[in-house]
C-alpha cells in the first residue's frame, strides 16, 4: 500500500519534480509540480490519504467507472483530474502509473526547451 512517504518519494523522484505549500490558507496542502505546473496534489497528513492527478478525460472516465476508489478530481476541473484514495484497495501499480501518467501530461503541455531539459523519455532530441 502507498503511503504518504512513498507517495512523496514517488513524485519527487520524476526528473524536475518539487514540492512546494502554496496556499497559505492550505498550509497542509501539498503540490508536486513540475515546470511549475502541478501534476500531483494532497494533504499527506489525511486520513484516508487521497491525491488528485491530471488525466486524460476518456481515461479518467473510465477508471471512475471502474474503480470507486477514482472520483472527479476535488475542487479541481473534473474533466481533466481524478482524485484517487489510497487505502489499499487498489493495485499500487495502478496508482504509480496513474502518477507517471499525470507527470507525463504536464511534461507534454511544456514548452520543448523545457520538455528537453528534463530528459523527459517522451521527447525526442534531433
Amino acid at each position: 500500500m502507498i503511503d504518504a512517504n512513498a507517495l512523496r518519494a514517488v513524485c519527487l523522484d520524476f526528473n524536475g519534480a518539487v514540492e512546494e505549500f502554496p496556499f497559505p490558507r492550505h498550509p497542509d496542502v501539498s503540490t508536486f509540480k513540475v515546470g511549475g505546473k502541478i501534476f500531483a496534489l494532497t494533504t499527506l497528513t489525511d486520513a484516508p490519504l487521497t491525491v488528485s492527478l491530471k488525466c486524460d478525460p476518456e481515461l479518467a472516465e473510465r477508471l471512475r467507472a471502474t474503480h470507486p476508489e477514482v472520483v472527479p478530481g476535488y475542487h479541481l476541473n473534473k474533466r481533466h483530474w481524478n482524485t484517487v484514495t489510497l487505502t489499499g484497495a487498489l493495485p499500487d501499480q495502478l496508482i504509480l502509473d496513474m502518477i507517471e501518467d499525470s507527470y507525463d501530461l504536464v511534461v507534454a503541455s511544456l514548452p520543448r526547451a523545457q520538455r528537453l531539459l528534463l530528459d523527459w523519455p517522451g521527447e525526442q532530441r534531433p
